[in-house]
């Protein structure tokens, strides 16, 4: 009978870790895409995560998450976080955490942003009204 879990497991049975990616080459691709770059896809997972690149000064427009808490991590590139109050610079290495309830957008500079997402997963999730 064929063994019907997906993914690296020990000897055991349990999940190994396992290096997904190198988000800093997938950041460094030239022409520059715009959009997610890569996605967590493994199965049984309890996690989301995003690499995502906006083409300089483009934006996300205003939102609100009611139900996600996310953490964005800047890995290249930089831009500003948009709030109710002021206006948040984002440059590489800043980590942010977007609460749920909270309204954002988030505006690349003029050599673009790309970030890493991170919150639990909900099935079907999208990335929307990057313009």
């Amino acid at each position: 009978m064929a063994d019907a879990r997906i993914g690296p497991h020990d000897s055991a049975g349990a999940p190994l870790p396992q290096l997904l990616c190198d988000v800093n080459a997938l950041a460094a691709v030239d022409p520059v895409p715009a959009g997610a770059l890569w996605r967590l896809a493994e199965s049984g997972r309890q996690l989301d995560a995003n690499l995502v690149r906006i083409r300089p000064d483009e934006r996300i427009d205003t939102h609100t998450e009611p139900d996600l808490d996310v953490l964005l991590l800047v890995i290249a590139g930089d831009g500003t976080l948009g709030t109710t109050n002021d206006p948040q610079p984002l440059t590489v290495g800043s980590l942010a955490w977007l609460p749920h309830g909270s309204t954002r957008s988030l505006t690349a500079g003029k050599d673009g942003i790309c970030y890493l997402t991170v919150h639990r997963r909900r099935p079907g999730m999208r990335i929307n009204g990057i313009s």
